[in-house]
């Protein structure tokens, strides 16, 4: 039996496996294809990672990113693309055993978990950590309901043909600005980065929709767009996929997880309700839950994994994550049109109040006053908007 078995082998699994290993915790590591690649793209700024993964992980930098509402905002910072591959080989440890497999069910007794693979296979645990996103294997199943998604098709261009659209050298943290289309009415805007080899993803995206904006919908807008502007592909280039659920409970306040077990990343909703973002949220968090794990099996698995669980999800935290649910229901409500004059107050503030809502671990009173400032730059007809929408108000 070992100490911790994480079930699933994403960013966030793997980030939680390699913290345990460091602390002398025997872990294993169970996924389903545990060698196949990260397919998506993951992006944050440089000082919301860990120092490790800022020098080693990290593919390509921008410090020219713009935002556009209905006109441009320079942002401040570095904003980096992750090394996937990089970012693996760091999260490496040999220590950690491999196993692959589907997990089918978990049963719990006095003595340890035990796993049961789809193959018949069975594992033993003192503590699970469910790393299995948003199917949440081990801590309730899927949430049935209809979530808010965000949802994103790109392209990935040479650099010499991107530049047309988004200038050399640069990012493009969200532009509203519409391509010529007649289809849905949902707003969607565009995501440009730079990759490795010379490479940009130019990406359609639907910040929020529930359900989420049709893949189909966002393709025909990103060509409607790059064909607006003079941009052409070279071949069949390869696309990116993005779909996942932003706002599903903490599971721990569904009382659906079992006593030895933490659930971690899109598993715990660790996803921000707003942005999507959660791969640099996790990267933190990681050590610090590890930690928690390994001083609570000192005692038993069941302290360790409350232990555990209480780091990821303290008052405070639990908190601002209200508060950006309910800013993440305003945008829902806010009629289309409105949506990039909106962008362009919140781009507006100051850079701390813009990166006090956006990065992953901002206290309840940073984010407050956030919202606070807001409010108070908006118009008065945006304001309406506000606090009809529930988004913000002058009490927040």
């Amino acid at each position: 039996m070992v100490d911790v078995l994480v079930v699933g082998g994403g960013p966030a699994g793997r980030a939680l496996a390699a913290a345990c290993a460091d602390t002398g915790l025997r872990v294993t590591l169970v996924d389903p294809a545990p060698r196949r690649p990260w397919p998506n793209t993951y992006a944050c700024w440089r000082d919301e990672l860990p120092t490790a993964v800022a020098e080693t992980a990290v593919a390509r930098t921008t410090s020219r990113t713009t935002a556009v509402g209905t006109r441009p905002h320079l942002l401040h910072g570095e904003y980096c693309v992750l090394d996937n591959p990089a970012l693996r080989r760091l999260l490496h440890r040999d220590g950690i055993r491999e196993v692959t497999g589907t997990v089918r069910e978990a049963e719990h007794d006095t003595a340890g978990r035990t796993v049961r693979l789809r193959d018949g296979r069975e594992l033993r645990a003192a503590v699970l950590v469910d790393a299995s996103g948003s199917n949440r294997v081990l801590s309730g199943g899927r949430v049935d309901r209809v979530a808010s998604e965000q949802t994103a098709v790109g392209a990935v261009l040479p650099d010499e043909h991107a530049e047309r659209l988004v200038g050399a050298g640069r990012g493009v943290f969200m532009d509203w600005r519409q391509p010529p289309s007649n289809d849905d009415p949902w707003p969607s805007f565009l995501y440009a980065v730079p990759l490795p080899g010379d490479r940009t993803l130019l990406e359609e995206t639907a910040l929020a929709r529930r359900p989420g904006l049709p893949l189909a919908t966002l393709r025909r807008r990103l060509w409607a767009r790059l064909r607006a502007a003079g941009v052409t592909a070279p071949g069949q280039p390869p696309e990116e996929r993005v779909r996942f659920r932003l706002d599903d409970p903490v599971p721990e306040r569904q009382r659906t997880v079992p006593f030895a077990t933490v659930p971690f990343g899109a598993a715990a909703g660790l996803i921000h309700p707003t942005t999507g973002f959660s791969v640099a949220g996790v990267l933190q968090l990681a050590p610090l839950v590890a930690a928690a794990l390994s001083d609570g099996l000192e005692r038993d698995p069941v302290t360790a994994a409350r232990d555990a669980r209480s780091v990821l999800w303290p008052l405070p935290a639990l908190t601002t994550r209200r508060l950006r649910l309910c800013a993440a229901e305003g945008l829902l409500a806010m009629p289309p049109r409105m949506v990039p004059d909106f962008f362009d107050v919140f781009f507006d503030m100051p850079p701390r109040k813009q990166r006090a809502f956006l990065t992953p671990l901002a206290s309840p009173r940073e984010c407050r006053e956030a919202m606070t400032e807001l409010f108070n730059r908006s118009p008065w007809w945006l304001r309406r908007r506000l606090v009809v929408g529930g988004l913000v108000g002058p009490a927040s």
